[in-house]
């Protein structure tokens, strides 16, 4: 119609008239019909309309007809090469961008303005390799618009894209002036990195300096407190947009929902989507995904079902949103159906989809389902490999955790979430040398910078449970802020390692810093002092716990208790607290009632707690296998074996005892009466000249739980060739005279290996760190550090 108009018109149109037609134009179409009235009306040279015309054309991703307009002019000035730069750019041609502006520095006159710049670094987001955006900020140095306001904010944006946190940063700080807009590029850019304490550092900063803030400002810092569950920070910018008119604001509101619903103030929650008039889909989005955090399945369902018969189309977030990450038990059958709701509409394949699907999966431990849907992945984010190194390493597959870091690092740099997840891993394989290396990592991405708690915490959990409680203190020491995980980690580590007294030293510490304790602190102080044997220690803080702090005690610190008071030999005592408990005892409290029966050699009482274990947990081998042990020690050999035979007839599978040792950075796993090694002769040549040392200093084979119908000249080759002496024999071949030894136990230590390594520790003038099931021992000196008491 527009055009219809035009070919009417006789008159020849000014420049104006066609500037003013071309910003009107809403389609190709339009505008190439426009485009030939600007050539009928002489006006095909003319700049300005030329530029108009490219832009519209880049908009309407046309952009060839953009790159065919520039080339018709002999001399483009500045703006038109701007124009072009950053339509390349918005049309996913990053290269042609680049390439424009790489003729510009070489064939032209021309200077690259701001603009230039801004544009080219844009574009330079959308390789894959971070090089050309730093060859880019160094020419923007060199003709003095590094500094540059809208520069610096394209820059700071660029290195977070790339995750270059520590490049932003320092972008950021180096700037001479900053406005909201630098400012809010900043906090966004930590937040869609997970560094969300370090966003709230930054807003605090931009308030207290006196920055102006905006609507955009809250709503972009609100998703950080959320993660955090910083309920009384977000509730003071809920009082921010309320003093400075921005409460009405839909983005700031929909941030508000999504606040409160992960502080688990649903109700609040409600309300305030209550009072958005027209929810938009991303609305919609924050209350689905608030109902689904709270466990409130049939509230998000029924919300979703609403938006569908609205006719709304849901996107990728709707679905994450309903998706039960955060509470995924008994929803196996809900997650099968939005996956197929997924692959119907076709956004199953959406990186942040897929992701979502593959945590749960992970989480319900159906991990071949969540590495099929990760395989499958045509776009591989890292929020996707996070996930999966998550699922692998929450699911004790370690080794597969690791292997998939090494493969993702070809391809993407770690964040805070990725090293967490394979510290994580180190730490249950006790694999220090990959966590040296990881630590490495971390100080040469600047992941450690800022106080990020999280990493650190990471990293003191890492080194105690591969044996190096120093340098998990002295990295805690370091730490300018501690949360209640920081803590416990510190807290846990000394149980660990047997330090009770350390531990609750460390736990009044934290009492005095004003960190209120949780159900894991009183977990992990009850658990140094059951390894410590501090009996009345251990009641006093379990009165406290219930008492003073008011928590009610779970499962895990009842068996705690009865732990702390059996393995103090106080049986009956311990048996009289299980009668008292205001709940009914579960396999937790039974089974550590029975290990205490195995320590004190308590048959009959041993008898009581193992038929209850039975009846409760009839699948777990563990407590048979416990029970055999109490009666070959008592002598009471048939009993013993008539145990064994139930295990037998019901196809119960113990679980194989291996031994894990680092040499170097290699890690080799042995398991009992190993042949499979390469070099196997030299290990079983390296014991027996062990062995003998050892008989020679007093040393008896303890064989008293070995099954009782071999020759007692066999029982003692089968102790003798346990995977922990193995393992110990080889570190001895391998490494130089003086060096420490660590091993790493899947099963609890046994006596007779336990005291070969006290023995081995003497003669060969090593430290030798077991970590067994339950715990560390450092043998040094024929001594272990546990008192013999584990």
């Amino acid at each position: 119609m527009i055009c219809r108009n035009i070919s009417s018109c006789y008159a020849q149109r000014d420049r104006n008239f066609f500037l003013s037609l071309l910003s009107k134009a809403t389609s190709l179409s339009h505008l190439t019909q426009t485009h030939a009235q600007i050539i009928l009306n002489g006006y095909q040279n003319d700049l300005a309309t030329v530029t108009k015309l490219t832009h519209k054309f880049s908009d309407l991703k046309a952009i060839r007809h953009s790159r065919d307009l520039f080339l018709s002019i002999p001399k483009p000035d500045l703006f038109l090469f701007n124009v072009l730069i950053r339509g390349f750019a918005s049309n996913a041609s990053p290269l042609s961008s680049l390439s424009l502006y790489t003729h510009l520095r070489k064939n032209t006159s021309l200077n690259p303005d701001k603009f230039t710049y801004a544009f080219a670094i844009s574009a330079a987001s959308g390789f894959k390799d971070e090089k050309y955006g730093l060859l880019l900020h160094a020419h923007s140095i060199i003709d003095g618009l590094g500094s540059n306001l809208y520069v610096g904010s394209i820059i700071v944006d660029f290195y977070f894209k790339f995750s270059r946190v520590e490049l932003a940063q320092k972008v950021f700080d180096g700037m001479p002036e900053k406005d909201t807009v630098l400012w809010n590029t900043m906090i966004s850019g930590l937040v869609r990195n997970c560094y969300y304490a370090d966003s709230m550092r930054i807003f605090r900063d931009m308030v207290v300096g006196g920055t102006a803030f905006d609507s955009t400002t809250l709503a972009t810092e609100l998703p950080a407190l959320a993660e955090l569950q910083e309920l009384k920070a977000g509730m003071g910018i809920h009082c921010l947009a309320l003093k400075v008119g921005f409460h009405s604001d839909v983005h700031v509101l929909t941030g508000l929902v999504s606040l409160y619903s992960k502080c688990k103030e649903l109700e609040t929650a409600r309300l305030l989507f209550g009072h958005i008039t027209q929810p938009d889909l991303i609305c919609y989005n924050a209350m689905i995904a608030g109902y689904t955090c709270n466990n409130e399945t049939v509230s998000s369902v029924s919300l979703f079902r609403e938006l569908l018969a609205s006719g709304e189309k849901v996107n990728s977030s709707t679905i994450v949103g309903l998706i039960p990450v955060s509470s995924p038990f008994g929803h196996l059958q809900l997650t099968g159906s939005l996956q197929t709701f997924c692959v119907k509409c076709g956004i199953v394949s959406h990186p942040s989809v897929s992701t979502a699907f593959v945590t749960v999966y992970c989480r319900l431990n159906e991990i071949e389902l969540a590495r099929q849907l990760f395989d499958e992945s045509p776009e591989k984010t890292l929020a996707s490999w996070n996930a999966m190194i998550a699922g692998y390493t929450q699911n004790g597959l370690t080794e597969t955790a690791i292997s998939l870091f090494r493969e993702m690092m070809s391809e993407f740099s770690p964040n805070p979430v990725t090293v967490t997840s394979i510290l994580s891993a180190c730490a249950q394989l006790g694999a220090i040398s990959l966590g040296k290396w990881v630590h490495g990592l971390i100080k040469s991405k600047n992941l450690e910078s800022k106080s990020n708690i999280y990493v650190l915490t990471a990293l003191v959990d890492m080194y105690a449970k591969c044996g190096s409680i120093v340098e998990a203190r002295k990295l805690f020491d370091l730490m300018t802020e501690k949360n209640v995980v920081t803590w416990n980690a510190m807290i846990s580590a000394y149980g660990l390692h047997g330090d009770g007294h350390e531990a609750l030293k460390l736990f009044t510490e934290m009492l005095h810093s004003g960190i209120q304790p949780s159900g894991v602190t009183f977990l992990s102080v009850l658990y140094a002092c059951s390894h410590a044997g501090l009996v009345r220690e251990g009641e006093e803080v379990f009165h406290y716990m219930v008492h003073n702090h008011g928590f009610e005690p779970l499962a895990e610190h009842y068996a705690c208790m009865v732990d702390i008071l059996g393995r103090a030999g106080k049986l009956e005592k311990a048996l009289e607290f299980i009668k008292e408990m205001p709940v009914e005892p579960g396999p937790a409290v039974w089974g550590a009632l029975l290990g205490a029966c195995m320590i004190h050699k308590e048959t009959e009482l041993a008898r009581v707690a193992s038929e209850r274990l039975f009846e409760l947990d009839p699948e777990n081998t563990g407590y048979y296998v416990l029970l055999s042990n109490i009666y070959s020690a008592d002598r009471n050999f048939p009993k013993a074996a008539s145990v064994r035979q139930v295990v037998k007839n019901r196809n119960l599978a113990k679980t194989p005892g291996c031994t894990l040792v680092e040499i170097g950075e290699t890690p080799h796993v042995f398991t009992c009466g190993d042949q499979s090694h390469p070099r196997a002769t030299e290990i079983y040549r390296m014991l027996d000249k062990l062995t003998g040392k050892m008989m020679e200093a007093g040393f008896q084979t303890e064989t008293v739980t070995v099954l009782h119908d071999v020759e007692e000249e066999e029982k003692e080759l089968m102790v003798k060739v346990h995977s922990e002496k193995l393992a110990i024999a080889f570190a001895l071949i391998e490494t130089a005279p003086g060096t420490e030894i660590r091993i790493f136990k899947n099963l609890r230590v046994c006596l007779d290996c336990h005291n070969a390594t006290k023995f081995i520790s003497k003669i060969t003038e090593r430290v030798i760190v077991v970590r067994d099931a339950n715990r560390f021992h450092h043998f040094k000196d024929g001594v272990c550090s546990c008192g013999d008491y584990w």
